[in-house]
């Protein structure tokens, strides 16, 4: 099942599906590199269809990532290279900070892993 009809199906199911604005930024800077502009608009045209879809990057959501970045290497858990900017951890920090009880919470990724001990995290394959 492609991506986007999941996402029907899971819409259709009553289920509210987000785009944190991390993950924005990861799709679309490789959709643009790629020239995928008919995509690029309809990833826009879905974010845009419902204004509590986008989750942009909060203040508080930055302090939680820097917390959670800090406990993951402290428990010899790096989900990225020290020198990087850890994508996955911000996604984790914006998912728990933004206002949904966690276990009504699945991040969709292709890392999974990287999640482990900070969000229910399912691979994306898995679910389409």
């Amino acid at each position: 099942m492609a991506a986007e009809e999941k996402v029907e199906e899971l819409l259709d199911n009553g289920s509210e599906v987000f785009v944190a604005s991390i993950t924005y930024y990861e799709v679309s800077r490789e959709l643009l590199r790629a020239r995928k502009m008919s995509s690029v608009a309809r990833l826009n045209a879905f974010v845009n269809a419902n204004p509590r879809r986008y989750v942009p990057l909060t203040d508080p959501a930055l302090r939680l990532a820097a917390e959670l970045w800090a406990m993951k290497r402290q428990a010899g858990e790096p989900t990225a290279d020290p020198k990087n900017i850890d994508a996955d951890i911000i996604l984790a920090a914006q998912a728990l900070t933004f206002g949904v009880a966690a276990k009504e919470l699945v991040v969709a990724t292709t890392n999974p892993r990287h999640f482990t001990r900070l969000v229910d995290a399912k691979d994306l394959a898995s679910l389409l």
